[in-house]
């Protein structure tokens, strides 16, 4: 029985994919550069860990002129990044609630961050629980965030349905007895939780 779906946001509802943003501003030759010289993904997990935002990208881009205005462009244009929305996921979301399923979200993502995203995608709002990354202070796949969702929920792991996009993330909430669907693409996802009876087929188109 699954109590309830817990949804992971980058790749699963909203697409996050920085390199895309670079790719087109400065092109993939000089993008390739600079992550091989800067570790900006290294960055942002200490921003989803509760790092400010702000400070954090300044700090770096000061650690490395030669890179500084684009490693700014994190900063200034993070919403161009975590772009666009992937409507069939947010349909499914909205289609669980719409049947009584509680619905989670479980995400890494900085405070401040989170804020811009809740700001430019409304459906950020619409979960029962957000468990947010920047505000416990630890980041999947981490086994301790997945323990305090339990702590908070209160529901046995084995009833929690899970959907990342990340196979790491997901083997360290299997480990912990909980349901999981590695994120493919929405169809996939669709069709797993109308496989679990909690949609029906033209409920998860």
């Amino acid at each position: 029985m699954i109590n309830a779906v817990i949804f992971d946001i980058g790749n699963v509802l909203i697409e996050w994919v920085p390199e895309r943003l670079y790719d087109e501003v400065i092109g993939p030759d000089r993008r390739k550069a600079m992550f091989a010289a800067v570790d900006l993904h290294g960055m942002n997990d200490g921003v989803d860990r509760g790092a400010h935002f702000r400070d954090s990208v300044t700090a770096t881009a000061a650690a490395y002129p030669e890179w500084h205005d684009e490693i700014m462009m994190w900063h200034d244009r993070w919403l161009d990044m975590a772009a666009p929305a992937i409507p069939h996921s947010v349909r499914l979301l909205q289609a669980l609630r719409a049947k009584g399923v509680p619905v989670f979200a479980l995400t890494n993502f900085g405070i401040q961050t989170f804020e811009m995203g809740e700001a430019a995608y409304p459906f950020l709002k619409e979960f029962d629980r957000r468990y947010v990354s920047g505000h416990m202070g630890v980041i999947k796949p981490d086994a301790r965030i997945y323990e305090m969702v339990e702590q908070d929920c209160g529901l046995p792991p084995e009833t929690l349905l899970f959907a990342d996009d990340r196979l790491d993330n997901i083997n360290a909430a299997s480990a912990r007895g909980w349901q999981t669907h590695l994120f493919d693409g929405p169809q996939g996802w669709a069709a797993r939780l109308v496989a679990e009876g909690l949609l029906t087929e033209q409920e998860a188109t």
